[in-house]
Formats: structure tokens, C-alpha cells, sequence
């Protein structure tokens, strides 16, 4: 059945992608279908969506952040005559058990690109005296809400997509987004934040498109504070974290003021582990693998934070065999850190995931793009376990967005993956000691050119050039 799908105006390129993914979890097995209203601008925040029943609807409108309500439609039109003998032709057996007596009710006017003052309101609903209601209203706790809506005439300058004739909509609301959750995480309010905080709207959007549910383990390498796996912990998952700063995961602020704090100030449940772990140098026993549900993170990509792993300049230029630390000093030792680029962060997760991802687990990342006309065409990491399903872009400024990538595994990590993997890091590790030994700055390329992991590109030295995201990285 056709469902009117009305979306929240932001984050654009994420409202379709967020309902197929909860579409998916609530059991929606084949692809979904869209259209738009009559004269609508895709930009515009009014769908029709096709589901195979209200509880789906009413289950993803009330799990998702971006859709501002899920109606069944009982007519539409570009006027009000016209809306009238839609809704009068709408089947009575459809409509009488939300007009008969014993229920309650109430109707919102609401409107997209303009301003609709009380009084009109008042007069709008009036004009929908047709309609034979038999129920008394109730403005608080209605049994029935019921939805008049509609968007201005195009040529009206108020920088919303183009509406090319006015229309208007009358439904009967099925369920909506919960968004008191996003002022209940907001980052102000929090205990332990650090410059790369994940914002509450953000992190529950990358929730549901990892499929986050009860009982679900979800892991980010890329933990920081903590906010990506506090998003998770709402939804009721099993998180795991990991960091290459001890004194993240360890130390925080304070015995009050750590990762911890922040899930204990919202009563969430506890990760199951933080580690102190290089996403580079995984601490994952070699029989270990496919134990998570969702990998869900956002790498280190050089805009406010860079990259580290585990070496640094001491550490690979001076010592040979292994590395330990004095047992008087491992209390209070900070381990050793190098460069680390994104082309080989990415490389690594990508590594990662194929091994630890359960067959059809989700792996959702964030990916830095240049939007600068002349930049190369984007090419996504891909990887032979994975499918790319979604790409979503935010633009960060005038120069720089970022994409949120999700993508589910279809095959096994075999033999021939690991071994194509550990030659990949191999090289990795041999660039960047040339790039140690001659003091020089570099930039990494992704190249398509590796028949194993096409994202897996050639490094080289170059002291001159300037940071690019698309097509090139640092």
C-alpha cells in the first residue's frame, strides 16, 4: 500500500537511504518503492512510499529520525474543491472506523514554504466539516490525529525546492520520528566530549543504518568518546570500543568524566569492552572472526583530527626485534605513534570488516569528499565482500563534504583476501619507512588499479602538494 512519507527538511540525501534500512530491519525483504506528489521537486519533503502494511509504516516512522510522519492518504489536490472530492471518493469502509463515535481525534494544519496564522487555520479545518466525524476532539491525547497539509505556489522566493503548483494533502497520521531523542543526547549536555564528538542526530542516523537492534553487537575502532556507541546502546545493542589514545579509553577526565559517564548519565547499558587497540595492528586472535553484527565509525580523516597508529619515528627507525615496555614503566607508558593516511586507515577497515562482520552485517563509515568543480569523479572503497547500499552525502563547507557509506558483506573472507591484505601492509609499512628516512610529507592516492581491494592505492612523497578528498588523501 502507497503511504505519504513527509521528511524533516535536512539532511536530504539521507532520508531515502534511512527508511530502506529500516525497512530492512523491520523485515522488508525486496527493495522499496518511491514516487513523487504531482509537481514536486525531488528535494521536496513530501513522498510516496510503497510498504506491505501499516504496522511496517507505523514501525519505521516511529524508529527514524528523519520522517516527520507517516500518513495514510485520503486525498489530495491543488485545491480545496478538489482535496474535498478526493477525500469523498476515498472507500467509507477505509474511513468510518476513525469517524465513529466512542473515538477521539485531532486535525493539524500544517504547511511547507509558508506561514498559515491561527485564524486560517481555524478556517481550514472548518472547510473539512464533509468530513462525518462522530467523535469528540481531543487536542492532548487524541485516539486518531489526522494531518492537513500544504506547500506554496512556486516563484515564491524562499530558497526551498520548487513546488511547480500548490497542493495540499489530508491523511490520517500513522506514527512519526521521535525527535525529543536528539535534544536528550545533544553533545551540550553531555559529561566527557572530545573535538571529534559525534552529534546525537548523526550517530542515530548511523545507528539505523546499521541495523542496530536488541541484542546486536556493534563494534567502532574509532571509539573516542563514546558517541557513535551511545547512539547504538539507545537502540539496545551490545557496543565494544577501541582507541589508539589509552588516555581516551583509560583516563578520560576523571573517575567522573569518561567514556563510561557518558552511558551512565543516560542509565544505558555498559559496553561489553573498550580497548586501548590500533586499527592498524587489530588484537584479534587469527581464529577469531565474524563475531560482530555492525562495524559503525568515523575514521580519522585529516579535517579535525588526523590519523595514528601504532610505530612512530623512534620506534621503527631505532629498535629491532620486539618492542617492550620496562615493567616500571607500564603503568603510566604511552605507547609510541606514527602518521597514519587515510588510503591505508581505510584499507585496514575494510580488512577489518570482512574478517569480523557476521554475513549480512553492516559496515557504515564516514569518506571525505572535495566538491570543488574540478575535482575527479568519486570512486567509494569497495571490497569484494561488500556491497555498497548507501551513500549519503553532508556538506561540511563551501569546499568539503563527507559521505556516509554503508555497506552490507555478501561473501566470505577466504585465504586468498588475508593474503592480499598482509602484502597490502606490508608495502604500506615499507613507504611510509622511505617516507621517514627522507624527512618528505606525503599524499596518498586511491587507485583502482589492485584486482583485490580497488581502493588500495599507491603512496608517494610529495612535499608540495596540498590536501584533496576527492580522489586524493592525506
Amino acid at each position: 500500500m502507497w503511504y505519504l512519507c513527509v521528511f524533516f527538511h535536512r539532511l536530504l540525501d539521507y532520508r531515502k537511504p534511512e527508511v530502506e534500512s529500516l525497512a530492512q530491519l523491520f523485515g522488508v525483504e525486496e527493495s522499496i518503492e518511491w514516487k513523487l506528489p504531482i509537481h514536486h521537486h525531488p528535494d521536496s519533503p513530501f513522498h510516496f512510499v510503497n510498504l506491505p502494511s501499516e504496522d511496517v509504516a507505523r514501525s519505521i516512522a516511529n524508529r527514524s529520525i528523519l520522517v516527520k510522519g507517516m500518513y495514510e492518504l485520503w486525498g489530495e489536490g491543488s485545491s480545496y474543491e478538489e482535496l474535498e472530492e478526493a477525500i469523498k471518493s476515498y472507500p467509507e469502509d477505509r474511513k468510518l472506523p476513525y469517524l465513529c463515535t466512542g473515538t477521539t481525534f485531532k486535525i493539524t494544519v500544517d504547511s511547507f514554504g509558508k506561514v498559515i496564522s491561527f485564524q486560517d487555520q481555524n478556517e481550514r479545518i472548518r472547510s473539512l466539516a464533509y468530513i462525518p466525524f462522530e467523535g469528540r476532539v481531543n487536542l492532548k491525547n487524541p485516539d486518531h490525529k489526522f494531518w492537513l497539509m500544504e506547500t506554496d505556489d512556486h516563484g515564491i522566493e524562499n530558497g526551498l525546492p520548487p513546488v511547480y503548483q500548490r497542493r495540499l494533502f489530508f491523511g490520517r497520521e500513522i506514527g512519526g520520528a521521535d525527535r525529543s531523542l536528539i535534544p536528550t543526547y545533544q553533545l551540550k549536555s553531555r559529561k566527557y566530549l572530545g573535538p571529534t564528538a559525534m552529534d546525537a542526530e548523526m550517530a542515530l542516523l548511523m545507528a539505523n543504518q546499521g541495523l542496530v537492534s536488541p541484542g546486536k553487537l556493534v563494534y567502532d575502532p574509532f571509539v573516542g568518546t563514546g558517541s557513535i556507541l551511545v547512539a547504538a546502546a539507545h537502540f539496545g545493542a551490545m557496543t565494544m570500543g577501541a582507541d589508539i589514545d589509552i588516555r581516551v579509553v583509560r583516563d578520560g577526565r576523571g573517575p567522573d568524566c569518561n567514556v563510561w559517564s557518558n552511558f551512565k548519565q543516560y542509565g544505558l547499558p555498559m559496553p561489553i569492552g573498550l580497548l586501548r587497540a590500533d586499527n592498524n595492528l587489530p588484537p584479534w586472535r587469527s581464529g577469531l572472526k565474524e563475531v560482530f553484527d555492525a562495524i559503525i565509525c568515523d575514521p580519522p580523516y585529516g579535517v579535525r583530527a588526523g590519523g595514528r597508529k601504532s610505530g612512530g619515528r623512534k620506534l621503527l627507525k631505532g629498535v629491532v626485534g620486539p618492542y617492550t615496555v620496562p615493567d616500571d614503566k607500564r603503568t603510566d607508558h604511552i605507547p609510541s605513534t606514527g602518521g597514519y593516511c587515510l588510503a591505508e586507515c581505510v584499507h585496514d577497515l575494510l580488512d577489518l570488516a570482512a574478517r569480523m562482520l557476521i554475513m549480512g552485517g553492516r559496515l557504515v563509515y564516514f569518506y571525505p569528499v572535495l566538491r570543488e568543480d574540478d575535482a575527479p569523479e568519486t570512486n567509494f572503497p569497495e571490497h569484494p565482500c561488500f556491497k555498497l547500499v548507501a551513500s549519503s552525502e553532508q556538506i561540511l563547507s563551501s569546499r568539503y563534504s563527507r559521505v556516509l557509506l554503508t555497506m552490507v558483506k555478501t561473501g566470505s573472507y577466504t585465504d586468498e583476501f588475508a593474503k592480499a591484505a598482509r602484502l597490502k601492509h606490508l608495502e604500506f609499512k615499507e613507504n611510509h619507512l622511505k617516507w621517514l628516512e627522507d624527512g618528505n610529507l606525503h599524499s596518498s592516492v586511491f587507485s583502482p588499479a589492485d584486482p583485490q581491494f580497488s581502493t588500495l592505492g599507491d603512496s608517494k612523497p610529495n612535499k608540495e602538494s596540498k590536501p584533496k578528498y576527492r580522489g586524493k588523501y592525506v
